[in-house]
């Protein structure tokens, strides 16, 4: 073995964590184990729109995974026994504080219950090192769970030992407690990775709860769609995009998100209201939802108000970006008088209220710590696309041209497509968001969530304006970006593949933003297979559209499957009823042999440790490093 002097130097270097010859082959022979076992399942949702529950609960039972799981462990139990389980783990504690509340024998059900559970346990952790299964574990039943998973129990003195750790978990009253806590090792355990395909914001009423949950998962991924980048302009004062953030929120009756998610004062927006259209209905701004809770005619007068704001706040960064091309969006000039804070003069011009009001929205939306805090933890774990595993993720679309070429888009001047486009939209958005100086940075992002050549929006338009004033609906119409058109196209899937160095066979393009209208006959399958698209309606909005409840994704070590939702009802039928969503699957491809760890990205790393430790051993051996 032939070794330069450059490796030499690094050698020397890893020879400071791997000080002896023990050491290094010990680190070799751990890498080549794990490279053996199968790969982890990844998890793809996108467009989750702020349905917490409908989220919460595909989380917890992985899309079925969990399920299958116990169908497949337990071949013979009745299948009202199997849904109960599986609720079990979904919904530990509610579900047994419901058991416990109608009487039924608790210490029998622990004995039936917690054998059961172990069993799950010990198949979700099989594709795992016991030093990782033993991280992901809670302190204060680590040592127990590890007993019991390890033990073998088909022994007579390990088959009484086990039996005596769980008979004495339950004689000291911590069966809840230990099932409750092997619940969440499992939910944990079942996927791997969890990618999110962008939108997690607007429509729903929750997104700042979603966006707390993942901010606890163990590993999760986000691609930037529109209505997520529009909050990150908000929360660094860009007005246009706080006037959208707003806007939204009011057309679908979700204040809580502003209110109460994240403390933004709308008490001057209200008084703005009424104060110029206190004697308007405002009928043409009701809400889309209805909220008992909420005063649908202050709503209104509110929404009112805030459109206008918005449209004069976009009409000047439209003015002061002349690469956007976006004249043909200045359209104040249609509306008649009635619109009190219009001046015919200066029609994109704040009135020195709505200055007042805009300047403290700014206030308050650069002041909340916890969207701060959301937001950050977007950019840090987001991007505009990423590559894993053979597989190309992004949320909207790749721009192209009429003949299906990567079209050139003009950013301040300079011209970008394929790859190079997506990597300068990332860049400006986290310009926009951390220098407080980059007015440019921050119209960009605005741009991102409605411009005509944003990857992110996908499309030539958006008509809020017309949708609002205009009864022509051909006017609503907005034209889906050639990328769409050329969605079934396999060559151009190809292409885009290999513009992020992507050749593998089995690679997939993956991405959401535009529903799937099942209900009109349409496929999320496209492009002879290597076109993906997830996104079939999480938000109740689209749901009459789509006609299902969502798609997600489950790659895993014996390939990829696409699964369809139904409509989420609601916790608390999930746990009384053991109701589970109703799904169906559909194999987008699968594998003659398991993938093992050695087949994705992480396993490439490791080979190459793998492949320097010998190096080093090699080194060990032949004195030309010395061991301590």
């Amino acid at each position: 073995m032939n070794i330069k002097e450059e490796e030499l130097k690094y050698l020397k270097l890893l020879a400071k964590n791997f000080p002896t010859i023990a050491e290094t082959a010990t680190e070799i022979i751990n890498l080549e184990a794990i490279l053996s076992l199968p790969k982890g399942t990844e998890h793809f949702i996108s467009d989750i729109h702020g349905e917490y529950e409908a989220f919460n609960h595909v989380l917890k039972n992985c899309s079925g995974v969990i399920k299958e799981k116990i169908e497949n462990i337990f071949i013979n139990l009745p299948e009202k026994e199997k849904n109960q389980l599986a609720t079990v783990i979904y919904y530990p504690k509610e579900k047994i504080e419901l058991i416990q509340s109608i009487g039924i024998d608790m210490e029998e059900w622990y004995k039936k219950t917690i054998p059961r559970i172990l069993e799950v346990l010990k198949v979700v952790s099989s594709k795992y090192t016991r030093s990782k299964v033993g991280k992901a574990m809670t302190k204060e039943f680590s040592y127990i769970i590890q007993e019991l998973l390890y033990e073998r129990a088909e022994e007579k003195n390990k088959k009484d030992y086990i039996e005596g750790i769980i008979n004495t978990i339950i004689d000291i009253g911590r069966g809840k407690e230990f099932i409750i806590n092997v619940s969440m090792l499992i939910q944990r355990l079942v996927v791997d990775t969890l990618h999110i395909v962008g939108d997690i914001y607007d429509r729903g009423p929750y997104p700042h709860k979603i966006v707390d949950k993942l901010m606890k998962y163990h590993n999760v991924d986000i691609q930037w769609g529109n209505h997520d980048i529009l909050w990150v302009g908000a929360a660094c004062g860009h007005g246009a995009c706080i006037a959208n953030a707003i806007r939204i929120c009011l057309r679908y009756s979700n204040r809580e998100i502003l209110e109460d998610g994240y403390g933004i004062n709308l008490l001057p927006l209200a008084t703005l209201a009424m104060e110029f259209y206190g004697d308007d209905l405002c009928s043409e701004f009701k809400p889309k939802t209805k909220d008992k809770s909420s005063d649908e005619e202050l709503l209104s007068k509110m929404h009112k108000a805030i459109s206008i704001i918005q449209f004069k706040l976009e009409g000047e960064v439209i003015k002061r970006n002349s690469t956007f091309n976006m004249e043909d969006r200045l359209l104040l000039h249609n509306l008649d008088n009635s619109y009190l804070t219009l001046d015919r003069d200066n029609l994109y011009s704040l009135n020195e209220r709505e200055k007042e009001v805009v300047e403290g929205l700014m206030r308050s939306f650069k002041n909340s710590e916890k969207l701060q805090e959301h937001i950050k933890f977007l950019l840090e774990k987001g991007s505009v696309y990423l590559k894993k595993n053979s597989n190309l993720l992004f949320h909207g679309c790749m721009p192209l041209d009429e003949k299906g070429g990567f079209r050139e888009v003009d950013i301040f001047g300079k011209k970008y497509s394929g790859k190079r486009l997506f990597e300068r939209c990332d860049q400006l958005c986290r310009e926009g968001y951390y220098d407080e100086k980059s007015i440019q940075g921050k119209d960009f992002i605005w741009y991102l969530w409605c411009g005509k050549d944003s990857p992110l929006f996908g499309k030539d338009k958006m008509r809020t304006f017309e949708r609002y004033f205009f009864s022509d609906k051909e006017s609503h119409k907005e034209n889906y970006d050639y990328y769409y058109e050329f969605s079934e196209n396999k060559e151009v899937a190809d292409r885009i593949l290999k513009e992020f160095g992507i050749l593998d066979e089995y690679s997939h393009i993956i991405n959401g933003h535009v529903p799937v209208k099942v209900r009109k006959g349409e496929t999320p399958i496209r492009a002879q297979g290597k076109l993906i698209l997830i996104d079939g309606g999480f938000s109740k909005a689209y749901q009459s559209t789509t006609g299902i409840a969502g798609y997600t994704l489950i790659f895993n070590s014996h390939g990829k499957r696409l699964v369809c939702h139904k409509p989420f009802e609601n916790i608390g039928d999930s746990v009384e009823k053991c109701l589970d969503f109703q799904s169906t699957t559909e194999i987008v491809d699968s594998k003659k042999e398991r993938l093992k760890v050695r087949d994705t990205d992480i396993g490439k790393d490791l080979e190459s440790q793998v492949k320097e430790l010998k190096k080093l051993l090699y080194c060990y051996k032949m004195g030309i490093i010395k061991s301590v």
